[in-house]
């Protein structure tokens, strides 16, 4: 859908400058202007003007939420780079709230906003929370939403650990585990069972997302 829109922009203007180019050649010799005295005229907007009002999921960049991830992580009392290298780790699909409706009609778990929480996750950490009457199906189009949800999230995972653990994995891993495989899996992870490869897959995306969070936070 989005590359026949793209080659219908592109065959405009192929036939804009084929008729530019026709009223050019009509007039081949240089007219010039009548002189007269400059005034003062506003600049024409710039290219980066032009651009600045695309939409936020257009070249989705997670440290563009560093200033929310501040905020909520140190509310929620969690580390504030693991919840930016979260939002790394979740932003492998697109999240432009028109696509994830759309694939949420054809899968039957699906997961919204930029942190990719499912309903009952959400649901069960919104109680008791300033976000308690909102709804999961706002999450594609409010990121700041989805950013509070997850770092509540975290916050309640970590009230889930067992007060012994094996330090097979840091309390941060242990927290990513938990919001990727689920708290039961966290707490097993947590007693010294080593992550199966899909969960072990995530958190090597997250040590690859470490330092990049860190730099996104100094924004």
């Amino acid at each position: 859908m989005q590359v026949a829109k793209r080659w219908s922009w592109v065959a405009v203007g192929v036939l804009l400058v084929g008729v530019w180019a026709a009223c050019s050649d009509k007039d081949p010799k240089p007219v010039s202007a009548p002189k007269t005295q400059p005034t003062a005229t506003k600049p024409a907007p710039s290219a980066a003007s032009a651009t600045s009002a695309k939409p936020w999921y257009d070249d989705y960049d997670p440290a563009r939420f560093a200033p929310e991830v501040r905020r909520y992580a140190k509310q929620a009392g969690i580390n504030p780079q693991l919840l930016m290298a979260i939002l790394y780790n979740e932003a492998y699909k697109p999240h432009d709230p028109k696509f994830e409706r759309q694939w949420a009609q054809v899968d039957s778990d699906p997961a919204f906003g930029i942190a990719n929480m499912h309903r009952p996750a959400f649901d069960e950490t919104k109680r008791g929370r300033d976000f308690a009457k909102r709804k999961w199906e706002e999450l594609p189009d409010n990121p700041a939403l989805a950013v509070e949800a997850a770092a509540w999230h975290l916050h309640d995972l970590a009230g889930r650990l067992p007060s012994k653990r094996a330090g097979l994995y840091t309390k941060d891993e242990l927290l990513a585990l938990g919001y990727n495989a689920g708290g039961g899996n966290m707490r097993i992870f947590a007693r010294g069972r080593k992550a199966g490869s899909q969960a072990r897959s995530y958190l090597d995306r997250l040590h690859d997302n470490w330092a990049k969070s860190a730099q996104a936070l100094k924004s």
